[in-house]
């Protein structure tokens, strides 16, 4: 007797190379990009672009749904407790990019250290002489402070410890090494001759670095964010760089994105990148792939590798 099985629809929500999707899909499923109205009803699987909006509504336009794959960990966009009322879980694809984003970190740090854009501009303009005013600085024997330890986090702690950087962490949640460990956020950031930032955005995290805590860091500090971009106020961040309180600035991540233009954006001591740090080719790769088979295991019974909570 022959079995029949029904085409499994997924769709693409945001931008998706059908050639990292299709080698995962069963010989019965089948990808959909831009899919029209007819489809989204239909579709039974929805691999979800970090700035794709999946609300009630988005939601509603898609009944037949029974799982929603996040490229990433962050849900920021996506209305979770709105799926799990209607029993679709919402896969998420955690460890994917860590590497990535944790070298992109120190890409940011040793920019910023050995002030390589305003060398660049030096020996770009034929300003050749004017170098004995750069001052260059060194990682080795300085200290980076951690603020979030979770997956990122600790990789960026195991490249640092290959730079004899010290380090310093907090994380409300996380098992921290004792020899990093710090009582609280503010112990890290008066301790630390750099910061990066690895926290989720929460209502109580929103500008955690502020006025306040820029005036109690070290005179000099360097910070990268490549978290998200409201965990800084960057009116303020902009008024320490200028008074040499902060002697550099690296953004991976904005608030709102893409950002419009901020004045800090033209300080000589600011490095940007446009919220790809993560977005390697082999750090997409494995995120697609990631949320992909989450996607199919649930439509296939099986429990995906994580769920949003």
């Amino acid at each position: 007797m022959t079995t029949t099985t029904s085409t499994q629809l997924f769709v693409g929500l945001g931008p998706l190379d059908r050639e990292l999707v299709d080698p995962f899909l069963a010989e019965h499923q089948t990808l959909v990009l831009d899919p029209t109205e007819e489809q989204l009803a239909v579709a039974e699987a929805a691999i979800v672009r970090a700035a794709f909006t999946v609300d009630a509504a988005m939601l509603d336009r898609m009944p037949a749904l029974k799982v929603l794959a996040r490229t990433g960990v962050g849900t920021d966009l996506v209305d979770v407790a709105e799926a799990r009322r209607r029993g679709i879980p919402v896969v998420i694809t955690p460890g994917s990019n860590t590497v990535s984003v944790a070298e992109g970190v120190f890409a940011h740090l040793l920019s910023l250290v050995k002030r390589l854009p305003t060398l660049t501009g030096l020996v770009r303009g034929g300003r050749w002489a004017e170098r004995g005013k750069v001052t260059v600085g060194d990682l080795e024997g300085a200290t980076l402070g951690i603020v979030g330890f979770g997956r990122i986090g600790r990789k960026v702690a195991q490249i640092a410890e290959a730079f004899d950087l010290n380090v310093r962490a907090y994380d409300p949640f996380a098992d921290i090494p004792p020899a990093y460990r710090c009582a609280g956020v503010d112990e890290v950031l008066t301790s630390s001759d750099f910061v990066t930032l690895h926290t989720p955005l929460t209502a109580e995290n929103h500008h955690l670095i502020n006025e306040t805590r820029l005036a109690a860091m070290r005179p000099g500090t360097i910070l990268v964010n490549c978290s998200r971009g409201a965990l800084i106020d960057l009116d303020a961040a902009h008024a320490a760089l200028a008074s040499g309180q902060l002697a550099g600035l690296g953004l991976d991540v904005f608030d709102p994105e893409p950002p419009q233009h901020h004045p800090v954006f033209d300080h000589a001591n600011t490095v940007l990148s446009p919220h790809l740090m993560g977005f390697t080719d082999r750090a997409m790769a494995l995120t697609i792939r990631a949320a992909v088979e989450g996607a199919v295991a649930v439509l296939d019974g099986r429990e995906p590798a994580a769920v949003a909570s």
